[in-house]
């Protein structure tokens, strides 16, 4: 998920206030240059002093580092060379609560360009990470650093958004408590889902590169060669990805060596799932367990219960559960796929279920996340919609090209709102493929239902609508979570009007 338009590098570093001046010139916002770079509000205010502005009383400062850099990743017994923000195949974890202040230096060690996209975070406009338009790139060697305030309580997670690189080991989780919040549960369990196919004879760059080459040669390239040509469908979603890869992980970890969260009996347990996947929706069920949705996307939702649960990539789900006694997999199974990720629970004595375990849960009450009731304080306030923005997503494997209104994203219009502003977008997939479609720096209202998210499914051949308050100036990128698609195009710039 690169910047906007195919320029040079020189172009970006050069003209990288000319850049965002266009969001300026579209906003209101303007770049000012002294010795760094600073955005200005219409109203001649600093960012900077916007933010202080609406930090919280007693609100800390959080330090932290990421280092993007070639690393060796144990999965549990396949080892791959990949690029990672730290030696540990589980990732990267920063927390922080609401109101606090984040201060987090990028020291990019890879060979190339990369940045940070903070999903999910309603912070200010430049420090959403994405290149070419809200920044320039952090370049090989060079340093950067993101400073903002996380606004609101929830389960987050960070990525770059140059390219493909999220679809290596570049992804951590970002989890902002509430310190209001009444903690009715015993233990907590970060659970990221990922599909994994970098070190294992392929990169994710030579992956798009042989799904663009196949689709070019049309029928005969269906045979797949393992570049994930085969197609692959769903009841719930319809078309649920294109390529075909090797494992799928918890926490890191391939389903023959899987992590083990150990508990008691009786023990309530808050799972904090996280789909970091590239090209992957996840089932997920807890054998002999039913698990009880409290938020999605950070937001609370009036709690529900499944025996599974669907995710898309860039969702989040928080779930409780009460845990029995014996052994049980958690398992991630790749929805219309082949192949599954499995985790282990234990409270007690017994042998570890097999890497193929598959819980009846799993095929049983699925939920899917953007359907469920939100309690008065979540929903958004009744009122008319000032503005409607329809969103066609419509590709094709044949050729591999993914458009938004007919257009790619280097010739795409921007969608442009005011400030106050009620924004409808109405998601209209006209394609075989699901799309989750994320907004970046506001989250929105599931109409019908009133969920509120950040990222949400939109199933093959379906709409979906969203409100959103404009409350947040600046250049916004929407697009599609799955990086082959928004690489390819789908992608599109939601911009304020001055």
């Amino acid at each position: 998920m690169t910047g906007p338009r195919r320029v040079s590098r020189r172009q970006v570093l050069v003209g990288a206030v000319g850049a965002v001046a266009f969001g300026a010139a579209v906003s209101g916002w303007t770049w000012a240059v002294g010795g760094s770079a600073r955005l200005v509000a219409p109203d001649g205010t600093a960012a900077a002093s916007v933010e202080a502005a609406r930090r919280r009383a007693g609100g800390r400062t959080i330090p932290a580092t990421l280092t993007p850099r070639p690393v060796s990743l144990d999965l549990g017994g396949p080892t791959v060379s990949t690029w990672g923000y730290t030696d540990s195949p589980d990732g990267q974890v920063i927390r922080a609560r609401a109101g606090d202040l984040l201060r987090v230096e990028v020291d990019n060690r890879l060979p190339v360009d990369t940045s940070v996209h903070w999903h999910g975070v309603a912070l200010r406009n430049d420090m959403d990470g994405v290149p070419g338009l809200t920044q320039a790139p952090i370049p090989a060697g060079a340093r950067h650093t993101y400073a903002f305030t996380v606004p609101d309580p929830g389960t987050y997670f960070f990525h770059p958004h140059t390219g493909l690189q999220l679809d290596r080991a570049l992804h951590g989780v970002l989890i902002v408590d509430d310190p209001a919040e009444p903690g009715r549960y015993d233990a907590e369990w970060i659970v990221v889902l990922d599909d994994w196919v970098d070190g294992t004879g392929r990169t994710p760059d030579e992956v798009l590169t042989g799904l663009r080459s196949m689709g070019a040669m049309g029928d005969m390239a269906m045979a797949g060669g393992g570049t994930g040509m085969e197609r692959y469908v769903s009841p719930l979603l319809g078309g649920t990805g294109d390529v075909a890869y090797p494992w799928y992980l918890v926490n890191g970890r391939v389903p023959t060596a899987p992590v083990t969260f150990t508990g008691r009996p009786r023990q309530r347990v808050r799972l904090r799932l996280v789909n970091a996947a590239a090209d992957t929706a996840f089932r997920v069920a807890l054998g002999g367990h039913r698990l009880t949705l409290t938020h999605t996307d950070g937001w609370s939702v009036t709690p529900t219960d499944a025996d599974a649960l669907l995710l898309g990539m860039g969702e989040r789900a928080d779930v409780t559960v009460t845990l029995a006694d014996g052994v049980f997999p958690l398992v991630a199974s790749a929805e219309g796929k082949s192949g599954q990720a499995v985790a282990v629970v234990r409270t007690g004595a017994g042998d570890a279920p097999p890497a193929d375990a598959r819980p009846g849960e799993l095929d049983q009450a699925v939920l899917v996340t953007g359907a469920q009731p939100v309690p008065d304080a979540v929903r958004l306030p009744d009122r008319a919609v000032d503005r409607t923005h329809d969103l066609v997503l419509d590709g094709a494997m044949m050729p591999y090209r993914w458009t938004i209104n007919g257009a790619d994203y280097a010739h795409s219009a921007p969608l442009t709102v005011r400030q106050g502003e009620r924004v409808r977008l109405r998601l209209i997939n006209r394609s075989a493929m699901f799309h989750p479609m994320h907004v970046h720096g506001h989250t929105f209202a599931v109409v019908g239902s009133g969920t509120r998210k950040d990222t949400v499914i939109v199933p093959a051949r379906q709409t979906v609508t969203v409100d959103l308050d404009a409350d947040n100036p600046g250049q916004w990128m929407t697009h599609c979570h799955n990086p082959y698609h928004a690489e390819t195009g789908m992608m599109v710039n939601l911009a304020y009007l001055a």
